[in-house]
């Protein structure tokens, strides 16, 4: 059996799935289905016999938090690689391409969106085992999944017949509307578009040199100028900000003349709208009248609704509710039509437009050494809840216009003001001047909770002198 590289594509925003997805924690490292992410599960599958280390390409704000949910999973990746900035597919596969040639350009990879839910793990390793031999003649490998409705929201892929094991892919069609889908669906040689591709690097190489050869210089400059950064692979910039966007289906999947498809018929989901989160909940959960519910959530007579609370302080009750989609988070709620699934990104732009923070963020800001939240906030004081996970520790920092008050609350912090290193346990309190260069360490075994109250003219997070930091970090993102 060959080793297969899994690339792990683990960028973008998933406005579809607001409020629970966001640009600053988006869909792919949130438990939507199940206790384990989305990244997680695809980590999980893309393991065993068959498989190598993963090499997950990914940028700069979420590295820490892929690095954080493969460890939690005790997976170890080949490399998690940083793109300077997100053009799209195209560049990134080229890349894993390209990284994985320098060893050996026979090597097969396979990549893979990291927001999908594949339920059985071991029916989709079959698949890709289809794939292999096609893969290693020089075949860019797709997978189509058999579709089991009308869909207006994939793409499609057209075969010349019905049968099983791989074929020639005669087509790709955009997203169809109402009508022609139905008329696909009966035609049984159409299947949805699953953005995953097995294919040898060299295979890759040629593709794009073939179809896309502006790519091919640029992509191997910001390799050649990578560096390592703690334990990640950080793309040369300046190369990589003069690509263009572009997926590799317009790039070259659409362009290529060696495109052979494998059927996948079992259970998949890209996730890609509330509906779809409401259908994959009642696979896991029937419901005769249709009701999907998570969390604290109540259905008085309801048909057809999803109600979700991603909040263990807000229950969710619908009455009297038919199709419709309520998805409730500590600081937004979202109700629409189940038909207008699609269209939930419409009010990521309206926030924004509004300047409204919940477009884009959560009250919880992840950070590499833990996590924090704002309790109250005016306009000279801020009150913090600040979770430092074991053996972890803050930057050394100081601060132009305030001062702050630490009140530990659980666990231990060892504290460091200008030259005086002090251990603060529970219930005890220690002050940080305005100006005073200070760090927060947790020396312990459990995380180390406390309360911070900012006080000062000024209380944004970019009032921060950097000293050191264990993660190598420019600014306290």
């Amino acid at each position: 059996m060959s080793m297969i590289t899994p690339v792990l594509m683990a960028g973008g925003s998933g406005t579809r799935l607001w409020p629970v997805s966001r640009k600053s924690f988006p869909k792919q490292f949130a438990p939507l289905i199940g206790e384990e992410t989305l990244f997680q599960a695809s980590a999980r599958r893309l393991s065993g016999a068959c498989y190598g280390q993963p090499m997950v390409m990914t940028n700069a704000d979420f590295r820490f938090i892929v690095a954080e949910q493969l460890e939690q999973i005790g997976i170890s990746p080949e490399a998690i690689v940083i793109e300077p900035a997100g053009r799209n597919t195209a560049p990134a596969i080229l890349a894993a391409a390209l990284m994985v040639a320098a060893q050996d350009p026979d090597r097969l990879l396979l990549v893979a969106p990291s927001d999908h839910v594949i339920p059985d793990a071991e029916a989709f390793t079959r698949a890709v085992e289809q794939g292999i031999e096609p893969a290693k003649e020089g075949r860019i490998v797709t997978f189509g999944i058999t579709p089991d409705r009308p869909e207006t929201g994939y793409g499609y892929l057209e075969l010349a017949g019905q049968g099983e094991g791989p074929q020639p892919l005669t087509r790709f069609v955009e997203k169809p509307e109402a009508a022609r889908a139905a008329q696909m669906l009966e035609a049984g040689n159409f299947l949805w578009n699953a953005g995953i591709f097995l294919f040898s690097a060299r295979t890759m190489i040629e593709a794009f040199r073939q179809h896309a050869p502006a790519f091919v210089e640029p992509v191997q400059a910001a390799i050649d100028g990578a560096k390592t950064d703690i334990g990640f692979l950080r793309l040369a910039a300046k190369p990589w900000d003069g690509l263009g966007d572009e997926s590799i289906d317009y790039a070259v999947m659409e362009k290529a003349d060696n495109l052979t498809v494998v059927r996948f018929s079992d259970r998949w989901s890209d996730l890609g709208g509330w509906d779809a989160i409401w259908r994959e909940t009642l696979e896991r959960s029937p419901s005769e009248d249709g009701v999907a519910l998570t969390g604290p959530a109540t259905a008085i007579d309801c048909h057809d609704v999803l109600l979700r609370s991603d909040s263990d302080d807000l229950e969710v009750v619908g009455i009297g509710l038919k199709d419709v989609m309520v998805v409730a988070t500590s600081d937004a709620v979202l109700v629409a039509d189940k038909d207008r699934a699609q269209d939930v990104k419409q009010a990521v732009t309206a926030l924004r437009k509004k300047n409204r923070k919940q477009a884009v963020a959560f009250p919880r800001d992840h950070r590499p050494w833990g996590w924090f939240e704002t309790l109250a906030l005016a306009d000279r004081f801020q009150v913090k809840r600040i979770v430092v996970k074991p053996g972890a520790a803050l930057s050394l920092q100081s601060h132009v216009h305030r001062s702050e008050h630490w009140i530990v609350v659980s666990g231990t912090a060892k504290v460091t003001v200008d030259e005086t290193v002090t251990l603060v346990t529970e219930n005890q309190s220690i002050y940080v001047p305005l100006g005073a260069v200070h760090r927060m360490e947790n020396p312990g075994k459990v995380p180390m909770v406390l309360i911070e109250v900012q006080t000062g003219s000024y209380l944004g997070e970019d009032d921060i002198i950097r000293y050191e930091d264990v993660y190598a970090r420019d600014s306290d993102d």
